[in-house]
């Protein structure tokens, strides 16, 4: 059975590696830094290890199938899941469960548990995006079939997004307007998306209901020698992890400040795998992101077609856009913003939407590798064809 699954797993190689590799490390790294978590639940660190597995075990079924299924098909789911996403971020905002005064996540009844619906919102954008670019190449300078369903759909999931989480937001309004460039609206009409955001942004900032959060944030990013040492105590505790970390770091499960950082299997796992792996460790981590950009880039820049190039790009740099968001703020380089590093921190649901994201992302890899062999063989079809047609010498 095995075997069969490795006779059908195709797709970019170095990407199963990341993969593969990022997994591994997760699961090292989680089961270091949810001691401080099991102890105030009464449980035991390898019970939320056996957790965090079962849920990459999942993850990797989901990519494999995922993987199989022709990237085409999620065109046509596009314009579904953006119906579905847009009342359930609603939904969230009115509804959802309520931390640090957000509504990110909303329960999955029957389960007992939750997801954040801008995971959903992040897929359903991107495909839906990638969908209606493809379609409106002919019209892509028309206002009114294609600029305005594309200015609405991103503007709307942004704000409806950006009014419990500002982070997220930005990053999938900057994924977006990558995505416009690559499918080759004018930088004019970008321009006027830009601007809307911009506008969106001020209002989120200075009237949204979490104004003061991110007035906070951002006071103690740029000042924190006047800010109280609570407000300032996460960038603290993360700047002691990194600095104690030296270049070979305390060793697997010698991490100190796990019992201090708040969500140190989540916002802030890259600080506590700096301190016990040190340098070299972080520097690891950077390059297999490096890498899987690279990759990524790779299969946009060979994609027969402009859906699979789109879809591939927006996803790509959704994930690595996010891990270096997750590694700046854990280093004191951007403001906290709360998002969690790809493959890497602890999740449930978030883990599951992501290994789709790779899933999409190795179809169109699959689909690039198919072409080539296609192509390979025409050439050599052709290649015969000329030689036979040779007449013999003498």
């Amino acid at each position: 059975m095995i075997k069969d699954i490795l006779n059908h797993t195709k797709g970019d190689r170095w990407i199963w590696l990341i993969i593969i590799l990022l997994s591994s490390i997760s699961v090292l790294a989680v089961y270091s830094a949810t001691g401080t978590l099991a102890y105030k639940r009464g449980v035991g660190s390898e019970s939320l290890m056996f957790k965090h597995l079962l849920f990459i075990v999942i993850g990797f079924v989901l990519i494999y199938f995922a993987h199989l299924l022709d990237y085409r098909y999620y065109a046509g789911i596009s314009k579904v899941l953006m119906i579905i996403t847009i009342p359930l971020l609603v939904y969230t905002l009115a509804f959802g469960s309520n931390l640090n005064d957000a509504s990110r996540w909303i329960s999955i009844p029957g389960t007992g548990l939750t997801f954040q619906t801008s995971d959903l919102a992040k897929l359903s954008l991107i495909t839906f995006l990638a969908r209606t670019l493809t379609k409106k190449q002919e019209n892509i300078k028309d206002v009114k079939k294609a600029f305005l369903p594309i200015m609405g759909s991103v503007c709307l999931v942004f704000i409806l997004i950006g009014l419990a989480n500002l982070s997220t937001a930005l990053m999938l309004f900057g994924v977006s307007i990558l995505i416009l460039l690559i499918g080759r609206i004018s930088f004019r009409q970008i321009a006027i998306v830009c601007f809307g955001g911009a506008l969106l942004l001020l209002i989120l900032v200075f009237f949204g209901p979490r104004r003061e959060t991110y007035k906070s944030r951002i006071n103690a990013y740029f000042h924190p020698e006047m800010q109280h040492s609570d407000k300032t105590f996460q960038q603290d505790q993360a700047k002691i992890a990194v600095a104690t970390g030296g270049f070979f770091g305390k060793g697997p499960g010698n991490s100190t400040q796990r019992n201090f950082l708040p969500h140190p299997y989540s916002d802030f796992i890259f600080a506590i795998i700096i301190e016990e792996y040190g340098m070299f460790g972080g520097i690891i981590i950077v390059a297999l992101y490096l890498l899987l950009m690279y990759r990524i880039i790779r299969i946009v820049t060979q994609a027969p077609k402009a859906f699979g190039a789109l879809l591939a790009a927006g996803l790509g740099f959704s994930l690595t856009i996010q891990a270096f968001a997750n590694m700046a703020v854990a280093v004191n380089l951007f403001p906290v913003t709360g998002v969690p590093l790809p493959l890497v921190s602890m999740g449930g649901t978030s883990i599951l939407f992501t290994s789709v994201a790779f899933g999409i992302i190795l179809s169109v890899s699959k689909d690039v590798e198919d072409y080539k062999l296609q192509q390979n063989n025409s050439a050599n079809q052709s290649d015969k064809i000329i030689v036979g047609e040779i007449p013999a010498m003498g």
